[in-house]
């Protein structure tokens, strides 16, 4: 991934998995020197990315991260807070359990 790509990727990360638009790409993933000079820039990198699969389009040619399916969504909270639901009866659903360490 080059640093083009890096800062494509970074900002659609901001977007979760809502689509932008290309030109909304070049115009803020770079800055406003860079698409003042270029502003295709991101044209390239966009479809470098769309065909090694790290982001998808649609048919308006907006992009976004290709969601991760297989990535099962949890939260994390503390044990202390965990112990102290569970002694009140309250489930958290999809909770992260973090091993304490072992010394």
């Amino acid at each position: 991934m080059d640093a083009d790509e890096r800062d494509i990727y970074h900002y659609l990360q901001t977007f979760g998995e809502q689509f932008v638009h290309a030109k909304e790409i070049a115009r803020r993933a770079a800055g406003k020197k860079r698409f003042g000079t270029e502003p295709e820039w991101a044209r390239e990198p966009l479809s470098r990315m769309a065909d090694r699969g790290l982001v998808e389009t649609d048919m308006q040619s907006r992009f976004r991260l290709r969601p991760d399916k297989d990535h099962k969504k949890g939260k994390w909270i503390a044990p202390d807070i965990n112990k102290i639901l569970a002694d009140g009866g309250v489930h958290v659903e999809g909770a992260i359990n973090i091993e304490e360490p072992t010394e």
